[in-house]
């Protein structure tokens, strides 16, 4: 079944990039037709992320409260999450700087000479601040969290009531036994979903080609190009250090999860890879006691493709318009990211308005943000993917140092 869901992810992927060429041949045009023939297409990728949303939050629930229900103790979970937040801080600074190094030595934006206009940015950066970040961790509301699919205070509740259960002891087993039948009911109704994955993948890719078109990846060659490798030097440091802990067993990690990266890859999504990673990790021989801890955490706090991506582009819009950073300049824009950037899974449009916010904190032009926007489909493909990767080595090499990495299925 693994295969040949991959195989058909694989081919969902070349159907849908030749299926939008030929439709961007026909009504490329005209604009508006192409956007509506774009969205005939993408309905087939909304309708797998209503379905992936549908399930994220009852999934992410179960599986935390069975995890930390299975912990035992408040040291073992104290444990586990100091080690999952010193990779996590440690991998951060790691993005951040590289992407810092690269757009300074490959430097894409210099020559193109954009002129400042003053007009206002496109992301709204009001959205991003550390009050209001700090209040939505803490949910008012356990059936509004999940409502909204909140990933952040789904796991401050679930955290609650894990420890809840723990205090409570023998008195909470009957939750405990409901809790887990859940956790199973939801795995298999994953299952179910992610049988929708292919055609999803289909029209994500086609929608894009059809407005877009091949010629978008020409025009913006440069730029995806140099962000494409450093995301591949990213992988490779990642990769490195996980093989530190693993040795070599990185490589069978590797093999179990191509199909979420290759989802997170095709779809943009991280939410359609959860499941679908849950699973892999499992069969690589992660105890669902840890991975249904750290990696909803990872979610939240360890995004390393979204915070190159971040110092990337942030460097990128200065060099376009041809402001010169010094680099104390950029090393403060880098800290100030390393801040910012644990806050993006609760903010529409993340990465952007992460960029928005620390564009105009340093009173850098933030409409260059739309120079960008154009391309920023396919650069979000790559840092997704980036995401789900880092996230799957921080919760196997913690799974090691806590000594019970079992043998893959």
């Amino acid at each position: 079944m693994s295969r040949r869901l991959t195989t058909a992810i694989v081919t969902g992927m070349v159907s849908g990039v030749l299926a939008g060429f030929v439709a961007n041949q026909l009504v490329g045009d005209t604009p508006e037709t192409a956007k509506e023939v774009a969205g005939y297409f993408h309905l087939l990728a909304d309708v797998f992320l209503h379905l992936i949303k549908m399930i994220i939050a009852p999934l992410v629930f179960s599986t935390l409260v069975a995890g930390i229900a299975h912990m035992g103790d408040g040291g073992s979970l104290g444990r586990i999450g100091g080690r999952a937040m010193a990779w996590f801080i440690i991998a951060s600074l790691v993005s951040l700087a590289l992407g810092m190094v690269f757009v300074n030595v490959l430097a894409p934006g210099e020559g193109l000479n954009l002129v400042r206009s003053g007009a206002g940015g496109v992301v709204d950066a009001q959205a991003l601040n550390f009050r209001d970040f700090v209040l939505h961790v803490f949910p008012t509301s356990m059936v509004g969290a999940m409502a909204d699919n909140s990933i952040l205070q789904i796991v401050v509740f679930s955290i609650f009531v894990g420890v809840a259960i723990n205090a409570v002891g023998d008195a909470a087993k009957p939750i405990v036994v409901i809790i887990e039948a859940l956790v199973e009911v939801m795995l298999t109704v994953t299952g179910y979903v992610m049988r929708v994955a292919p055609l999803a993948v289909f029209g994500a890719l086609a929608a894009a080609i059809t407005t877009e078109g091949l010629g978008v990846l020409r025009t913006f060659g440069r730029l995806v190009g140099e962000f494409y490798l450093a995301l591949g030097t990213l992988w490779i440091v990642l990769i490195l250090a996980g093989s530190i802990f693993l040795g070599r067993r990185i490589f069978s990690l590797l093999r179990h999860v191509r199909e979420p990266v290759l989802l997170a890859f095709s779809t943009a999504s991280s939410e359609a890879a959860y499941p679908k990673m849950l699973e892999q990790l499992d069969r690589f021989g992660v105890p669902r006691r840890i991975y249904s801890f750290v990696l909803p955490l990872g979610y939240s706090f360890n995004l390393d493709g979204s915070m190159m991506y971040a110092t990337f582009a942030t460097l990128f819009i200065a060099q376009a318009y041809g402001i010169d950073l010094p680099i104390m300049t950029q090393i403060t824009i880098l800290l100030v990211l390393m801040v910012t950037s644990k806050g993006i899974a609760a903010v529409p449009r993340a990465s952007l308005v992460v960029v928005s916010a620390t564009l105009t904190q340093f009173d850098l032009p933030v409409e260059g943000i739309a120079f960008i926007l154009a391309v920023d489909h396919f650069m979000d493909m790559g840092r997704t993917a980036t995401n789900v990767l880092g996230n799957a080595i921080a919760t196997s090499v913690v799974t090691k140092w806590e000594g019970e990495l079992r043998e893959s299925a």
